[in-house]
């Protein structure tokens, strides 16, 4: 790799652990390129991305950073998964994880924090950004949908009463 190459992988690397709301760095030693691609896909899909780069390369990177004490994790065949997203990153690579023996978490960092492998976890088991979101929004709509029905009640509740006496009357 010239040494051009060399610092646009530095600088994209600079990116990747600046602006990513969680990184989790893995073994992934073992694993097929079918399996990687898969893996790839779910991150993907999960609004993520997988990176390999050069240890090396990435602890370079990685210099003046929040998160460069993660350069500690960097050491035989790893892998990086990041997203904008501060969890959906850690739910896939758990995820993916747990189906695969051979991809192993080592831990990542969320912001300044370093997280070990249960600290991925931990984060793995937060919401994500698109679940809390619709929580709030079923929370603001809830008392909305309990205004209406209370004033539809009473007119429900008349026509009931109106339905139960002409059946009276017809009796």
């Amino acid at each position: 790799m010239e040494r051009a190459q060399k610092e646009s992988v530095v600088e994209e690397l600079g990116q990747i652990f600046a602006d990513s709301g969680v990184v989790v760095v893995a073994h992934y030693a073992g694993l097929t390129v079918a399996e990687m691609q898969d893996f790839r896909a779910r991150m993907r899909e999960a609004g993520g991305a997988v990176r390999v780069a050069k240890n090396r390369l990435a602890k370079i990177a990685l210099d003046g950073k929040p998160s460069s004490a993660m350069g500690n994790l960097l050491k035989g065949q790893t892998v990086l998964a990041y997203s904008e997203d501060p969890v959906a990153a850690a739910k896939v690579a758990k995820a993916y994880a747990k189906d695969n023996s051979k991809y192993v978490i080592l831990g990542g960092a969320m912001g300044e924090t370093v997280l070990d492998p249960a600290g991925v976890d931990a984060v793995a088991s937060m919401p994500s950004r698109e679940e809390l979101i619709a929580t709030i929004v079923g929370m603001i709509g809830a008392p909305a949908s309990n205004i209406a029905s209370a004033i539809g009640a009473p007119a429900s509740n008349i026509a009931g009463i109106l339905k139960t006496l002409e059946e009276r009357e017809a009796a």
